[in-house]
């Protein structure tokens, strides 16, 4: 069963990251709100989008090697740099046109907790403080799958909600999303004495 679960988050992981990899030449079929976005940042956004699919990629593989130093670390580095794109895009993508104000905040919020993640996770293993890159890492993956589950609650919202709300409820899962697997990897990471701001 375990084994099951997680074929199955692989494989949602993995349709999520190729839909964002397809989504800059499939303008057509995109919502009012994102068709704008597409057209005010002609390059920005597709950037972002297929930086932010090969990232969806890139940490799962990073992590599972992270015993073999000839994988570990040019997947590393890889991730870092795409981290890095995704990171920087984010900000103008989701402040220009937002669906909402709060929401822009959020997708911004979410960039900045990123880069700052992989700011500390470099740090880190540049000081050889493993323990301390590890949970920096743990942390910043944790971010990313803010990606996923927001798309997995508008999914929810759309089969259960109500559509007059779907402006306050799309904002608040532009929060929800990362910080609620953020804080549970945080809490997971304290009770095992993790932290990215280990000195070991």
């Amino acid at each position: 069963m375990r084994w099951l679960v997680l074929a199955a988050l692989a494989l949602f992981v993995i349709q999520t990251a190729l839909k964002a990899l397809r989504a800059p030449w499939q303008v057509d079929d995109f919502p009012e709100a994102l068709a704008v976005k597409v057209e005010l940042l002609p390059w920005l956004f597709p950037l972002h989008m297929v930086a932010g699919g090969l990232v969806l990629l890139l940490i799962p593989a990073t992590l599972l090697v992270r015993r073999h130093a000839r994988w570990h670390r040019p997947l590393g580095r890889t991730t870092a740099i795409v981290v890095l794109v995704a990171g920087v895009t984010a900000f103008p993508v989701a402040l220009i046109a937002p669906v909402t104000p709060v929401s822009a905040r959020g997708f911004a919020a979410q960039g900045a907790v990123w880069l700052v993640l992989l700011g500390i996770g470099l740090r880190n293993i540049k000081l050889r403080r493993l323990h301390a890159h590890r949970a920096a890492m743990l942390l910043m993956a944790a971010t990313t799958t803010g990606a996923i589950f927001f798309r997995v609650y508008l999914a929810l919202w759309a089969i259960f909600g109500e559509l007059r709300h779907y402006e306050m409820f799309y904002a608040a899962d532009a929060w929800i999303a990362w910080t609620l697997p953020l804080a549970a990897t945080a809490i997971f990471l304290k009770r095992t004495g993790a932290s990215p701001f280990d000195h070991r």
